[in-house]
């Protein structure tokens, strides 16, 4: 039961952020909402433990992978390409 709600809370963490923090080469779909969501719950975890928010038997909450999924989503945004960008040099023709 525990991976399953992993999974809800996840998904809701991810729509959340996506809201939030809104762009034009976010993922989108269920999947990716989903892993979205769970990978900010899993960086929220581990940052909140470091900090010392949490404790070492302790995950984040549904505020904490909102925040966890933001994080994720400001870093996609720096790696992941623009659609309208060109690929390659440009030739002055």
């Amino acid at each position: 039961m525990s991976i399953i709600w992993t999974i809800i809370i996840g998904f809701v963490a991810g729509i959340i952020a996506k809201f939030l923090h809104p762009g034009s080469n976010e993922p989108s779909g269920f999947i990716l909402t989903t892993l979205l969501g769970i990978a900010g719950a899993f960086v929220a975890t581990y940052l909140g433990q470091a900090m010392g928010f949490y404790r070492a038997d302790e995950g984040a909450g549904l505020i904490g992978a909102v925040l966890g999924a933001i994080i994720v989503l400001i870093i996609w945004g720096m790696f992941a390409r623009r659609p309208d960008t060109p690929v390659g040099p440009r030739r002055w023709i």
